[in-house]
């Protein structure tokens, strides 16, 4: 690995963002002391450091304070009043030291053991712990590798599928140049910095590149993104493409940095109940690789989405739901069925105060099919028609309304704000106040119908027939898409 894309995660932003969780009634010396146990583990995790022996501080075996050895180390020594010096003020001082030093060496041997001794038994340990499993084993076959690697520890299924798919999740850093807060001031920072952070999850290697699938929202407006993977490693990424309709982006990163990629399972042999696994960064880098566990609650949710921020619907999301804790910095993560196989894309979840245990993931079928197409064009290649739409709903009680001069029964439609030039939609004659209702014959109530129909149901190239009102008047055109 080069050094140029080995880079340390920054140890300051595991403190920058435990202090983000801290109560605001707390001091600042509180606020630290909160988090302090994790910022440690963290940096003794990815830095190697040791953080188990204060600086300034008497460190004391296991049995209490001994006088003796401390006095030797504290610099005191006494001195009889009484004695007349010579060689017995001499010889006494020595032999003393002797025997202290004698008794210091004693208890460095008991407490720790030999040194030859203690560097293989370190050396056993860290075998154990950082056991590498590849995730094309079967479960069988990894719990087995695991239970013979830490025998002392209780190796279930669980833990099986977790240490399978893991070392292929890692966390994705949103970076961006901040633009300054201070009015009259138009300026931003010269170096990108992060803007925000989720997870993402190694699926494929080709050549000398690796390819991560994450949530569009992740990336969204990134000049730089990151990604830190389970090692500890820091890696620069590049976009490949994205796609706000799925919520999906595809990203690329040298693959000399990559141990393992995901297995990917099938969504559509799911079963409402099954084992369903999350894992993640949530709250950021600082619970990287954190997972919860939960079942799939269920199959084909439709979620309605507003993708432009203006309060109505844009697109309804297919997704898979479960009662797996996914929060904020999940996004993008890996959920994960018993057998550590890929089975959806952790995306987002019901957010309301009142409401628990409710997150949805794009199902891996649809995540194959997307990253094929971004890792070969860079988009999602869909049928263009060339208009711009409003719900008929949102006009019902306007002036509007009366100028369409719908029938009554006409309860539902798209009504068409604008025509492209040029467009499939400009050829055909469609025109700006057109009220759609039917394409190919089936019933459209709303943009979003309009949209599944044209991107699902229809491909680049294909005839689709448009039943829609204009000036009271129900008209039918026959449209070539692009």
């Amino acid at each position: 690995m080069s050094d140029e894309r080995k880079q340390p995660i920054d140890r300051e932003k595991y403190r920058r963002t435990a202090r983000n969780f801290t109560d605001k009634n707390q001091t600042s010396e509180e606020s630290d002391n909160r988090f302090e146990f994790t910022r440690s583990r963290e940096e003794q995790r990815e830095f190697g450091t040791d953080n188990d022996v204060p600086e300034n501080k008497d460190v004391h075996p296991e049995n209490g304070r001994d006088d003796s050895v401390t006095s030797e180390y504290s610099g005191h020594q006494r001195r009889n009043p009484d004695s007349g010096g010579g060689f017995k003020s001499f010889l006494m001082p020595l032999i003393a030291g002797i025997i202290g030093a004698l008794l210091v060496l004693g208890a460095y041997m008991l407490f720790t053991g030999s040194g030859d001794d203690a560097e293989d038994d370190s050396a056993q340990t860290g075998g154990e712990t950082a056991s590498e499993v590849d995730s094309n084993q079967d479960l069988s076959e990894v719990k087995e590798q695991l239970q013979e690697e830490n025998s002392d520890k209780v190796i279930t299924d669980v833990t099986a599928a977790v240490q399978k798919a893991k070392p292929a999740v890692v966390s994705v850093i949103n970076m961006q140049r901040i633009q300054s807060v201070i009015p009259g001031i138009n300026s931003s920072s010269e170096e990108a910095e992060e803007a925000g952070s989720g997870s993402g999850v190694i699926y494929k290697t080709e050549g000398d590149r690796a390819y991560v699938i994450t949530n569009h929202h992740v990336v969204e407006g990134a000049e730089e993104i990151k990604i830190n993977l389970e090692s500890g490693d820091s890696v620069d990424a590049e976009l490949v493409g994205t796609d706000i309709w799925t919520d999906l982006a595809v990203l690329s990163i040298p693959s000399d940095v990559v141990e393992t990629t995901i297995e990917f399972g099938e969504s559509s042999n799911l079963l409402v109940g099954e084992p369903a696994i999350a894992i993640g960064s949530p709250l950021g880098e600082i619970f990287s690789g954190s997972v919860s566990q939960g079942i799939i609650s269920g199959l084909d949710r439709s979620v309605p989405v507003d993708l432009d921020g203006d309060g109505s619907t844009d697109w309804e999301a297919s997704v898979l739901q479960t009662d797996a804790a996914i929060n904020p910095g999940n996004s993008g993560g890996a959920l994960i069925d018993a057998n550590g196989r890929l089975i959806g894309i952790n995306s987002m979840k019901i957010g309301i105060a009142s409401v628990e245990g409710i997150g949805f993931a794009i199902p891996v079928d649809e995540v194959k099919q997307v990253a094929a197409q971004l890792e070969e064009n860079g988009e999602v290649s869909r049928p263009f028609l060339g208009i711009t739409l409003q719900d008929l709903l949102t006009v019902a009680s306007s002036p509007v309304y009366d100028q369409l001069q719908l029938p009554e029964d006409v309860k539902g439609g798209v009504i068409i704000s604008g025509v492209q030039e040029n467009s499939p939609a400009a050829q055909a004659g469609l025109q700006a106040l057109d009220v759609i209702t039917h394409l190919d014959g089936e019933k459209i109530n709303n943009m979003v119908e309009l949209r599944q129909h044209l991107y699902y149901a229809k491909s680049s190239g294909e005839e689709m027939t448009i039943d829609f009102y204009r000036n009271g008047e129900q008209q039918s055109v026959t449209v070539v898409l692009e």
